[in-house]
């Protein structure tokens, strides 16, 4: 991509991020990836070995030195079962870099949004850089800013759901509110999904299950890669104006009357 993102001084090549949850074997997880283009790569520190070196670790398929390893703490239902996952990761020598999930609903997944400001806020002063995934607040985006967050990530739907983004005029006022960069994170479905975010201006979409679900998931973390791409490059761009009616595309200047 020709204008790669910043954030804390880490250069940030691609603006898709990725997952590594529901691939069928890491060799199908690694395939995905790298056809997807993305740098940054989460994983679950409770759900796939990336800290015990004795057994099969997803490490072993994902270099370091060519993605950015970023932990999360899915499955987390606490404050302080989140800052204790951040921890054990970052102990474990993988990054000070992680992705803050604190989910406060079962059954829904969304985020119980005070507990993430706390768990933020502990984890900020111990020098993590966080990535918090929230809900599409612009109040409680802008909060988790002014705590020290090096990013916001407002869900664009329910995680897995494939919904696509249910509220862009969230989005968009969240954009217009925060300085840090905005990631969309969950419920993009498809390659016109990733291509509406970006065209909003968010800074990165995140996603997991949209590719690692798809039928032929290498096939779609490459459309998800062009998708990513064109919506930035339109972002960049400037769309035309929405009217009402029809607009000539050829001057009327020059006309032959008959």
């Amino acid at each position: 991509m020709e204008d790669s993102l910043m954030i804390n001084g880490v250069e940030v090549r691609s603006r898709l991020w990725v997952g590594t949850g529901k691939y069928r074997d890491f060799v199908e997880t690694q395939q995905a990836i790298e056809a997807s283009g993305a740098q940054v790569v989460t994983v679950a520190v409770r759900r796939v070995n990336i800290t015990d070196r004795s057994q099969e670790n997803l490490l072993d398929y994902l270099d370091p030195k060519k993605y950015t390893i970023l932990p999360n703490t899915a499955g987390c239902y606490t404050a302080e079962d989140a800052i204790r996952t951040a921890r054990l990761a970052r102990a474990a020598g993988v990054s000070d870099w992680v992705k803050l999930e604190v989910i406060g609903d079962e059954r829904t997944l969304f985020p119980d949004n005070e507990a993430l400001l706390q768990a933020a806020g502990v984890l900020v002063k111990e020098g993590f850089v966080v990535f918090p995934y929230t809900n599409d607040d612009p109040i409680m985006a802008r909060k988790l800013q002014d705590v020290g967050c090096a990013a916001v990530m407002p869900l664009a739907a329910p995680i897995g759901s494939g919904l696509g983004i249910r509220n862009p005029y969230n989005i968009r006022i969240i954009l217009e509110t925060v300085r840090v960069p905005v990631i969309v994170d969950a419920g993009v479905g498809t390659a016109s999904d990733a291509a509406l975010a970006m065209e909003l201006g968010c800074d990165a979409v995140l996603m997991n299950t949209a590719i690692a679900g798809a039928k032929n998931p290498l096939k779609m973390a490459r459309a998800m890669n062009l998708a990513v791409e064109a919506g930035r490059l339109a972002y960049r761009a400037g769309r035309i104006p929405k009217k009402l009616y029809a607009t000539a595309s050829s001057p009327l200047d020059g006309i032959i009357d008959s």
